[in-house]
């Protein structure tokens, strides 16, 4: 059987101007920036004549841990949005942004799949509006005028062996991780080791998120933290004189995007990808105006719930003043057969021991949402045609036990039409009454906060800091960051920081590497294990199979 590919999908259905979907909303033209005829920039300074208007309900999508078999959170998120809209409810999206790297890397494009797409898929894939090389641009910048300032005498006495502050660029590009700068001679600067991340690992692109306008973002920028004096004090950006040039880098990327589902329900899509290294959630600005303009807004954060809800909850929620009324934690057989010891090349063959095997993966990030967070929760299997009924079954009887409903999404086959029964639940769910609660409190300790992290989020036992983690605390405590929130930066693939052990592993060791703080955003960042902040291209990268006709049709991103 053939199946049309995401592009085929998206190009065959006529999409209405971006007008027309902000008329739906309500919106006049002065609020609101055309971009093209397809997509369009919401003026957020709208927001603050919207706070008397009473918030919508706001519905987290978020996974198991991720397999190569693919779960289909985007995908289940835009058609959760479509089958609200089907059953009579007023639903808005708010989404992630796709980043290049893993565009060209791995993917090959996140914009949902199937009959459940955002569009125009191509140029949201790409470039979209520019929000990220707008980002690159002001996190550049700010590195230019470190360097610059260390040319010119060095007024700051800024020690070069202390500097933080990298460079970014929007690819997987493993080449850039450690490098050498300002060689061959006094015009080219000071030599010094340096390196990148990728776009999304910056700063920048957290602050952007968090803010909730152009001042918090201006103010948010100046207390980034740059490098370190020899005296061992912080250098800021706003110690360099920086946070006026990169707000104005900033002051169109800062509005979020309109864009529309395949059945166009009106989506926001804004900054956030890569829960792994990042805070991983769409931006608040986003979220808060969907949640005026809606009565449900569905939302999703990166990877699975290990990563993504938790900081969604216990970074975005604390510093936004939000809270969801509901979980869609999604699934697919396939996933759990994976999780259940099966190779990627074998997922097709009924294997309802497999699926039991995998079970506690699912089972972990359930019991995160109802008892470390206390959050209702229903579970969306992405219907593959190769699941079956027995194996449904498992998966049904096994959630049952915790009180917990499982609805199949058919999305990818049947657009919203396919998502009704998981609407039904959802308006359901979010009527309920929660016990919404972070992990952690802001008062614990720093250890105390990674500690809970993973002994009541991971399952795991205990943390290890290696012995310049442990310097690294103990600085972040003296210049008083202990009371910030944490972002881990943790590999995606399991609940531990090893990525080979997947399922549900128990009483293991996370080790923090680095500990170091993102003062301008407002939360410490933990790296653990070996995970990285500028990502490889693979063997064969998705960008060999991306390709151009003669009439500017892109074909290869799925």
């Amino acid at each position: 059987m053939t199946f049309l590919t995401d592009m085929e999908i998206a190009s065959q259905v006529e999409m209405r101007p971006i007008k027309d979907v902000a008329h739906a909303l309500e919106l006049h033209e002065d609020d609101y920036d055309l971009y093209g005829k397809y997509k369009a920039k919401l003026n957020a300074f709208e927001l603050e004549k919207m706070q008397d208007r009473p918030d919508g309900k706001l519905i987290l999508v978020t996974a198991i841990t991720p397999t190569p078999a693919g779960e289909g959170k985007t995908t289940t998120s835009v058609g959760l949005s479509d089958g609200l809209s089907k059953i009579g409810k007023k639903p808005m999206l708010a989404l992630r942004e796709p980043s290049l790297g893993p565009v060209f890397g791995m993917k090959g494009g996140a914009a949902g799949g199937g009959y459940a797409q955002v569009v125009p898929m191509e140029d949201i894939n790409l470039h979209f509006t520019g929000d990220f090389h707008a980002i690159s641009a002001a996190n550049n910048l700010l590195a230019a005028l470190l360097d610059n300032h260390i040319h010119h005498g060095n007024a700051l006495q800024i020690d070069s062996r202390r500097i933080t502050w990298k460079r970014v660029v929007d690819m997987n590009d493993r080449q850039l991780r450690h490098i050498v700068s300002g060689l061959h001679g006094k015009v080219n600067g000071v030599p010094r080791e340096d390196g990148f991340d990728i776009t999304v690992a910056s700063e920048i692109m957290a602050i952007l998120c968090l803010a909730n306008g152009i001042v918090d973002l201006k103010g948010k920028i100046r207390q980034i933290i740059v490098g370190y004096n020899y005296q061992g004090e912080p250098v800021t950006a706003g110690d360099l004189k920086a946070e006026g040039a990169l707000t104005a880098l900033l002051k169109e990327a800062i509005h979020p995007n309109l864009v529309q589902t395949l059945e166009h329900t009106p989506a926001l899509i804004h900054g956030g990808p890569f829960a792994n290294i990042a805070h991983g959630c769409n931006s608040v600005l986003a979220t808060k105006m969907a949640l005026k303009y809606a009565d449900y807004t569905v939302t999703e954060a990166g990877f699975g719930a290990d990563l993504g809800a938790e900081k969604f909850i216990d970074i975005k929620c604390r510093l936004a003043d939000i809270k969801p009324d509901a979980v869609v934690l999604v699934a697919t057989i396939r996933a759990l057969k994976m999780h259940g010891g099966v190779g990627k090349a074998e997922l097709e063959p009924e294997n309802v021991a497999a699926v039991l095997a995998g079970l506690p993966n699912l089972e972990k990030h359930l019991a995160n949402m109802q008892e470390v967070v206390g959050l209702p929760v229903v579970v969306a299997i992405n219907k593959y045609p190769t699941d079956t009924v027995a194996e449904l079954k498992a998966v049904e009887e096994a959630c049952q036990e915790r009180g917990v409903d499982v609805v199949l999404s058919e999305v990818w086959e049947k657009g919203g039409d396919g998502a009704i029964a998981l609407a039904e639940k959802v308006v359901e769910l979010a009527e309920r009454p929660n016990d919404f609660r972070f992990a952690y409190e802001l008062e614990d300790s720093i250890e105390e906060k990674l500690t809970k992290i993973v002994q009541k989020v991971y399952g795991g036992a205990q943390v290890t800091l290696t012995p310049s983690a442990r310097r690294e605390l103990l600085e972040l405590e003296r210049l008083g960051f202990a009371q910030y929130p944490i972002c881990m930066a943790k590999t995606q693939y399991s609940l531990s920081d090893n990525p080979t052990l997947i399922g549900a592993p128990k009483d293991f060791t996370v080790t923090i590497r680095q500990l170091k703080v993102s003062a301008g955003a407002g939360f410490i960042v933990a790296l653990t294990g070996n995970i990285m902040t500028m990502p490889g291209l693979p063997k064969s990268p998705a960008a060999e199979r991306i390709d151009v006709d003669a009439q500017g049709v892109v074909s290869g991103l799925f």
